[in-house]
C-alpha cells in the first residue's frame, strides 16, 4: 500500500525514496553482546566517515536522530535528513523500501557466530515481557532454527543479503572482528554460548545452520579455537 509521499508495509511507514549516498547498516536481530553493541557502534562511526571526520554530529546530536532505525523512525523524519544519511535496519533485504532496489545506496552487514545470537536472543525474550516466553534453552532453540522468532531464521536474513543484485555495494563484517581491538581473549569475544549448548544440541545446530546455508558461498569454522564465519 502506498500514497504519495510514503510506502506503507503491514502498517509499518518508510521512506518511499532511498538516496544513492544513504548508507544501511544492516544485522539480524541480536547479533551484539549487551556490553558491546556494534549497532550503536556503528552509528557512532558511520557519521564520523560521512562527515570527513567532523566530530560535530556525533557529540551534538542524538544517535537515534543522527543514524535512525529504519523500522522505527518516522518516514518523515528520515525524508528531511541531510544527505549523505546512515540508517541501521534488522529488515531482510526483501522488505526494504521499493526504492532501495533501484538505488546506488550502500550496505553494511554485520553478522555474528549464530549461536551467540541464539543465546543472546533467549536472554532477550527471558528479559522482555512484550515477548513470549522463551521455555527452556532446548524448546528456544528449536523455534531459532524453524524460524518462529522476530525476523525469522538466522540463515534466511543471511541469505537475502548475499543477494547478486546488490553487486559490490556490501561490505560483510564480523562481529568477532569488530571486538578484536577491544578485547584480547578468545573467550571474551566467543561470547557465552558454551554456558548453554549440551554437546548434543551444538551439533544439532551446527548440522541444522550448514545445511541452511549449503551452495551460498559462506563457510564456517566451527574450531572453537577460531570460532569464526568467513565470507570467502
Amino acid at each position: 500500500m502506498e500514497n504519495e509521499k510514503y510506502l506503507t508495509y503491514h502498517g509499518l511507514m518508510c521512506p518511499k525514496k532511498s538516496h544513492s549516498e544513504d548508507v544501511f547498516c544492516i544485522s539480524y536481530s541480536k547479533s551484539v553482546m549487551n556490553h558491546i553493541n556494534c549497532t550503536v557502534w556503528m552509528q557512532e562511526i558511520i557519521p564520523l566517515l560521512l562527515n570527513g571526520g567532523d566530530f560535530t554530529p556525533v557529540q551534538t546530536i542524538p544517535n537515534w536522530e543522527r543514524v535512525p532505525w529504519l523500522e522505527a523512525t518516522p518516514a518523515l523524519f528520515v525524508d528531511k535528513m541531510i544527505s549523505p544519511r546512515a540508517m541501521v535496519s534488522h529488515m531482510p533485504y526483501h522488505l526494504m523500501p521499493s526504492s532501495f532496489f533501484s538505488s546506488k545506496a550502500k550496505i553494511i552487514y554485520i553478522t555474528r557466530d549464530p549461536r551467540d545470537v541464539l543465546v543472546s536472543s533467549f536472554h532477550f525474550h527471558r528479559m522482555a515481557n512484550f515477548l513470549d516466553n522463551p521455555g527452556t534453552f532446548e524448546e528456544f532453540a528449536a523455534k531459532f532454527l524453524a524460524g518462529k522468532v522476530f525476523y525469522g531464521k538466522w540463515a534466511d536474513h543471511v541469505k537475502s543479503w548475499r543477494n547478486p543484485d546488490i553487486g559490490d555495494r556490501i561490505l560483510y563484517i564480523k562481529y568477532e572482528e569488530m571486538i578484536q581491538v577491544k578485547l584480547q581473549s578468545y573467550q571474551e569475544i566467543a561470547g557465552d554460548w558454551k554456558n548453554h549448548f549440551s554437546p548434543e544440541l551444538e551439533a544439532k545446530f551446527i548440522a541444522a545452520i550448514n545445511e541452511e546455508m549449503k551452495g551460498y558461498g559462506i563457510r564456517f569454522y566451527w574450531d572453537e579455537e577460531e570460532n569464526e564465519i568467513s565470507f570467502n
